[in-house]
C-alpha cells in the first residue's frame, strides 16, 4: 500500500503507543490509583519492572510485528508458524510475567502454528482472558490495504493461544479499528466494525461499547477478562478530550487509573491511540525510557512498525521524515 507521510507517521505510533501504555501501567498493576496518585513510568509493580520497561503485552506484540516486518502474510502457514516460533522464543527467555492461559499454551513449546492453535483449543476452563487482545495491534500493520484480511488475521493470530469466541471478536474489532485509524486518522473503526462483522458482534458488543462510553470502570471491573479489558480501553479513549495529540497521554493515564490489569488495558488503548495520533504524540520523556524484550527501544519500535506497514521495506524516505518529526517534538518538549 502506498502510504502518505501522515499515514506512515500514524503507523509508527502503533507499537510505540502500545509500549507506552504498557510501561506506564506496569508500576500500578493490580492496584487502583487514587485521584491523588501521580501516574508516571515509575517501574516496579508486582513483577519488578524497570522504569520504562514494557511487559509481556508489548513483548508478544513485537513477536508478531517482527514477522509482519518481513512482509509475511500472518494468515499463511509460514506466517502462523513464524509467529508461533517467536512466541516460544519469548517464552524461553524467561519473562517476568506471563498470563495463565498463555503459559498453559506456550509451555507445550509447539513447533507450528497449527499445533499451537490445537493446544489452545484442547485446554479446558475459562479461556477468555485479555492475553490475545493485548498483543493484537501489530496485526493491523500487515493489512492496511485489506480490511477483511485484517479481521481474518486478527482472529487467527489470537487463536494461537486463546480459543474463545469473544476474544476472537475483540481482537477483530480492535485490530480493524487500528487499521482504520492509521488509514483514515480517526476512531470510527471501532463502531464501523460492527457494520462489517459477519457474526453476532453488533448485537453483543454494541451495548457494551455504549456502557463503556457512559459508565465507569466499576461497571467493567474484571478487566483481566477480554470483554471488560476492551471496555476499559474504550472508556479511557472515549472519555478523554480528543481534539489533539495530548489525547494520547491523557487517555493512557485514564486507563491506568481504571485499576487492576493496568499495563494491559493501557497497552490495548495505546495501540489505537498511537494509530490515531502517531508516534510523536507519545511524550518524549516516555519515549526516552522505553525498552524491553528483545533488547529494543523506542527508535526500534518506530522502525519495526514502519517496516511492517510497508510490507517489509525498511528504506522508505517517510521513515526519515517520521523520525525527524519525532526529534523536532523532542526539542520542543
Amino acid at each position: 500500500m502506498g502510504l502518505t507521510e501522515q499515514q506512515t507517521a500514524r503507523a509508527a505510533g502503533v507499537l510505540l503507543g502500545t509500549a507506552a501504555g504498557d510501561a506506564l501501567g506496569a508500576g500500578y498493576e493490580f492496584t487502583h490509583p487514587t485521584p491523588e496518585t501521580v501516574v508516571d513510568m515509575i517501574g516496579g509493580g508486582p513483577f519488578g519492572f524497570a522504569p520504562g520497561e514494557w511487559t509481556d503485552d508489548t513483548s508478544m506484540a513485537l513477536a508478531i510485528a517482527e514477522v509482519a516486518a518481513e512482509g509475511v502474510d500472518l494468515r499463511s502457514q509460514r506466517g502462523m508458524d513464524a509467529v508461533a516460533a517467536q512466541f516460544v522464543r519469548w517464552y524461553d527467555s524467561g519473562p517476568k510475567d506471563i498470563g495463565n492461559q498463555t503459559h498453559a499454551v506456550l509451555s507445550a513449546r509447539s513447533t507450528s502454528g497449527s499445533e499451537m492453535t490445537d493446544r489452545a483449543r484442547s485446554i479446558s476452563g475459562r479461556k477468555g482472558g485479555n492475553g490475545s487482545l493485548m498483543r493484537t495491534a501489530p496485526v493491523a500493520l500487515g493489512f492496511l490495504e485489506d480490511e477483511l484480511g485484517c479481521i481474518d488475521a486478527a482472529v487467527r493470530v489470537g487463536a494461537l493461544t486463546h480459543d474463545d469466541v469473544r476474544a476472537g471478536q475483540a481482537c477483530a474489532m480492535w485490530t480493524y479499528a487500528i487499521r482504520h485509524a492509521v488509514v483514515h486518522g480517526d476512531f470510527d473503526g471501532v463502531r464501523r466494525y460492527l457494520d462489517v462483522a459477519q457474526d453476532d458482534s453488533a448485537e453483543f458488543w454494541g451495548p457494551l461499547l455504549d456502557e463503556a462510553e457512559t459508565g465507569t470502570p466499576a461497571d467493567f471491573a474484571n478487566n483481566g477478562w477480554v470483554v471488560h479489558a476492551l471496555q476499559t480501553a474504550w472508556w479511557a479513549i472515549a472519555g478523554a478530550e480528543d481534539s489533539g495529540p495530548q489525547h494520547l497521554p491523557v487517555a493512557l493515564e485514564r486507563a491506568v487509573r481504571a485499576g487492576h490489569d493496568t499495563d494491559t488495558t493501557a497497552a490495548i488503548a495505546g495501540g489505537l491511540l498511537g494509530a490515531r495520533w502517531g508516534a510523536s504524540a507519545v511524550p518524549a520523556r516516555w519515549r526516552r525510557k522505553l525498552h524491553g524484550w528483545p533488547g529494543l527501544d523506542a527508535t526500534d519500535l518506530v522502525r519495526l512498525a514502519v517496516r511492517a506497514a510497508w510490507g517489509g521495506r525498511d528504506d522508505h524516505p517517510d521513515l526519515e521524515l517520521c523520525e525527524a518529526d519525532i526529534r523536532s517534538n523532542d526539542k520542543e518538549a
